[in-house]
């Protein structure tokens, strides 16, 4: 059974999908103007863990990802590097792409 802390009663709480059987999960991804970190990482392993075991235990999964391609310091870096936004996001999608494949993270489904 997996438990989830739910900060709004402030206690753990039997995970019970709003739709039975299924699971849509929205995951917060990176800003993409620098190479990844540690802390990167951690969030792209520990909900690659979640949705691996949801699917292992029957659940029909619909993972999500978002990537956060334009922010102010995505902005400042690309006028410093003197290169337009999508050229500088691109670069750091794909790397960031490169290193989830070296850790053995399954590309969400969006």
């Amino acid at each position: 059974m997996l438990k989830i802390y739910n900060s709004l009663t402030r206690g753990k709480q039997e995970f019970v999908p709003i739709e039975a059987g299924k699971v849509r999960m929205y995951v917060c991804g990176v800003t993409v103007y620098d190479y990844c970190h540690l802390g990167h990482a951690r969030f792209l392993l520990v909900f690659d863990v979640v949705q691996r075991w949801l699917r292992a235990s029957g659940f029909d999964v619909t993972y999500v990802r978002n990537i956060t391609d334009i922010d102010d310091k995505i902005i400042k870096r690309a006028q410093e590097n003197r290169e337009p936004i999508e050229t500088l996001t691109a670069r750091f999608i794909e790397a960031m792409d490169e290193d989830a494949a070296a850790l053995g993270a399954e590309k969400p489904d969006f």
